[in-house]
C-alpha cells in the first residue's frame, strides 16, 4: 500500500505510507492531507561522519514510522531578546539530516507541483519543525510540501583545512536528489520542483540553482530576503579559529569533533553573540570551494549560464532592518550614537557620501537608526535581487511585503511575511512577530500567489521588465497592488561612481571581527575614520546587548 485507504469494515482512513529507496515510511493524516515527518535523506552526520560531506542513510526493514518530527540540527538558542518573537524548537537526536512531506495525494501517478522549503536563520539556528513552516495549506492547494533540516553553524558551514566546505549545502543538495528520486511516491512530479527559501534559507537556493551539481534538479526558485551569495573563506575560518582560541584547541576538524557538542554550542554562540547583518561581526556562511560553488552564486547567475530557463520570485519586507534593531533596544542607541553610528557603517559600507546624502534627501525626517537600516536593506538584498532580476527579464517576479506587525517598532520587518505565505498566521507562533488579528485576506492573497507560482510559473502579476514592477502587499489603500520603479531612487544612489576605495578601513573593521555582510551608512564624517577608530564604533554599536541575527 502507497497511499492511504479507507477500512472497509470502519470507514476510516488507515495512515497512508510510501516507498522511498531507502524503506517505505508510515505517516497521518491531519487536517485533510497526509504528512510524513523525520524521513532521513542521509545517514546521521557524528561520529567518523562529522564535518564530512553527507552520505546515504542505511536502508530499513519494514515500515518507518513518519509521524513526528525529526532530530534537529545542533544549534544554539535564540537570545532572550530575540525568543520574544521567533521560535526555535529543539528536537534531539543525531539523525537530523531529515526532512518532511504534505501532500494531498499520497502514491505515483498525481504528479503534483512540488515546494522544497530551506529554513532561515543566520545558518546557525531555525529547523524545519518551526510551526510557521507547517505545509498543511500548500498540500490542501494541490502542492507537494517538502521541508528540510540541514547541518548549522560550525558543524555545517565551518571551513577546515582538508575537508571539503559547505557541508549544510551539501545536505541540501543531498536532500533535493532525495526529493529528484522519492517525490513521486508521494504524489509529487520531480520535473515541477520549486526550491523556496526565506533569510538564510533564501541564500542557500540562491547558491542551489548556480550550483552546476543541482541542475536539472528544480524548475523554478523563491528568493525570500536573501541574496544568492558567498563569504570569502579568510572570514569564515577566522570564526573557526576564533571559536579554537576560546577552546584552546587546534582549528581543525578532527579537534573539534572531540570537543563536547554542548561546549562547542556554547562556545559558537560566545563568539557570535555580538553579531547582526546591520552592524557586522562574526559569523559562518557559503563559501566559493570551487566545486559545489565554483564561483560567486550571483556573477554565475547573472553572468553565466546557470539556471538560465529557471523562473524567479524575489523579494523583501519593507523595514527588514527592524527585527534586526528593536529587540534588545539596539534601535534607539544607533539614533543616539548618530552621526559616530553612521561614520562608521558608511566605511563599512564602502560608499561614497553621495550615498547617505541621497538617502537624507529621500527620506529627509528619517532617524539615524532608519537611514542605515534602509540602507542596508538596500545593499545587502534590494540591490543584488534586483541585479538578478534585471539579468533575467521576462522570468522574475519581485515583491514587497509593507504590512506593519501589530507589536511594536517591527513594521514590515523581516520574517515577517512568512505566516502569511504559509498562511498559517493563526498560530501563536506566527502572532509572536506580527501579534493577534492579522489580516487574513493578506494570507490569501500572498499565499495564494505562492501556490501559483509553484505551479505554473506565474504569480499573477507582470514579469520584471523595464518598468521594474514590483508587488506589493499589505499597503493600508489595499491588499496589494503592482507599484513600477518601486525602489529606482534609492538603488540608483548606488552606482559605480559614488563608491570609494575604502580597502585600508575595511581592513581595520575585519580585523574587529567584521563578516562579509556589510552595513549601511548615514550622513557622511568630515573625514574617514581610521581602523582604531572604527573598531571603537563598532564595539559601542554591540554592546547595546540583544544583538543577534536571523
Amino acid at each position: 500500500m502507497t497511499a492511504g485507504q479507507a477500512n472497509p469494515g470502519t470507514g476510516a482512513w488507515r495512515d497512508p505510507v510510501a516507498t522511498t529507496p531507502y524503506g517505505s515510511v508510515r505517516g497521518r493524516y491531519e487536517n485533510g492531507v497526509a504528512v510524513f515527518r523525520g524521513i532521513p535523506y542521509a545517514a546521521p552526520p557524528f561520529g567518523p561522519r562529522r564535518f564530512r560531506p553527507p552520505v546515504p542513510p542505511e536502508p530499513w526493514d519494514g515500515v518507518r514510522d513518519a509521524g513526528a518530527f525529526g532530530p534537529t540540527a545542533p544549534k544554539p538558542p535564540y537570545s532572550e531578546a530575540f525568543a520574544q518573537y521567533l521560535s526555535d524548537p529543539v528536537v534531539a537526536g543525531d539523525d537530523c539530516l531529515n526532512l518532511n512531506v504534505w501532500t494531498p495525494e499520497p502514491g505515483p501517478g498525481a504528479r503534483l507541483p512540488v515546494v522544497v522549503w530551506f529554513h532561515g536563520g543566520a545558518l546557525t539556528r531555525g529547523s524545519s519543525a518551526v510551526p510557521v513552516y507547517d505545509g498543511r495549506h500548500f498540500a490542501r492547494d494541490g502542492v507537494v510540501f517538502v521541508s528540510v533540516n540541514y547541518r548549522l553553524g560550525v558543524e555545517g558551514y565551518g571551513v577546515f583545512p582538508g575537508v571539503p566546505a559547505n557541508a549544510g549545502l551539501r545536505d541540501q543538495l543531498a536532500a533535493l536528489r532525495w526529493v529528484h528520486d522519492s517525490v513521486e511516491a508521494f504524489g509529487g512530479d520531480p520535473s515541477q520542483v520549486t526550491l523556496a527559501g526565506q533569510s538564510a534559507g533564501a541564500i542557500s537556493v540562491g547558491a542551489l540553482i548556480a550550483a552546476p551539481q543541482a541542475q536539472g534538479l528544480f524548475r523554478r526558485a523563491v528568493l525570500q530576503s536573501g541574496p544568492p551569495e558567498a563569504f570569502e573563506r579568510d572570514k569564515v575560518r577566522r570564526m573557526v579559529r576564533r571559536m579554537a582560541n576560546r577552546l584552546k584547541i587546534p582549528a581543525t576538524a578532527e579537534a573539534f569533533a572531540a570537543v563536547d557538542r554542548d561546549l562547542l554550542l556554547r562556545t559558537q554562540a560566545e563568539i557570535g553573540r555580538l553579531s547582526s547583518p546591520v552592524l557586522g561581526g562574526p559569523a559562518f556562511g557559503i563559501v566559493v570551494d570551487g566545486d559545489l560553488v565554483p564561483r560567486h552564486p550571483l556573477e554565475a547567475l547573472v553572468e553565466g549560464d546557470a539556471a538560465r530557463d529557471t523562473g524567479l520570485l524575489l523579494g523583501w519586507t519593507r523595514d527588514e532592518y527592524r527585527l534586526w534593531l528593536v529587540p534588545g533596544g539596539l534601535l534607539e542607541r544607533v539614533d543616539r550614537l548618530g552621526a559616530v553610528a553612521l561614520a562608521g557603517a558608511m566605511a563599512r559600507c564602502r560608499c561614497g557620501s553621495e550615498v547617505p546624502r541621497g538617502y537624507r534627501a529621500l527620506r529627509p525626517g528619517a532617524g539615524t537608526a532608519e537611514t542605515v537600516g534602509q540602507m542596508v536593506t538596500d545593499h545587502l538584498l534590494r540591490l543584488p535581487l534586483q541585479r538578478l532580476a534585471e539579468a533575467r527579464p521576462g522570468t522574475s517576479y519581485v515583491y514587497e511585503f509593507a504590512w506593519p506587525s501589530l507589536r511594536p517598532g517591527l513594521g514590515a520587518c523581516h520574517a515577517l511575511e512568512l505566516g502569511f505565505v504559509f498562511d498559517t498566521g493563526d498560530l501563536p507562533d506566527s502572532a509572536k512577530l506580527a501579534g493577534d488579528g492579522a489580516p487574513r485576506d493578506l494570507a490569501d492573497a500572498m499565499h495564494g500567489a505562492w501556490v501559483r507560482f509553484a505551479t505554473t510559473g506565474d504569480p499573477g502579476w507582470e514579469p520584471w521588465d523595464a518598468t521594474h514592477p514590483v508587488r506589493v502587499f499589505g499597503e493600508a489603500d489595499g491588499i496589494s497592488h503592482t507599484e513600477y520603479g518601486l525602489r529606482d531612487r534609492e538603488l540608483a544612489l548606488w552606482s559605480a561612481d559614488t563608491r570609494r576605495d575604502a580597502e585600508g578601513v575595511a581592513e581595520g573593521i575585519e580585523d574587529a571581527g567584521e563578516s562579509e555582510m556589510p552595513a549601511a551608512p548615514g550622513t557622511l564624517p568630515v573625514r574617514p575614520l581610521r581602523g582604531t577608530e572604527l573598531r571603537a564604533v563598532v564595539r559601542r554599536l554591540r554592546r547595546a546587548g540583544g544583538v543577534g541575527r536571523d
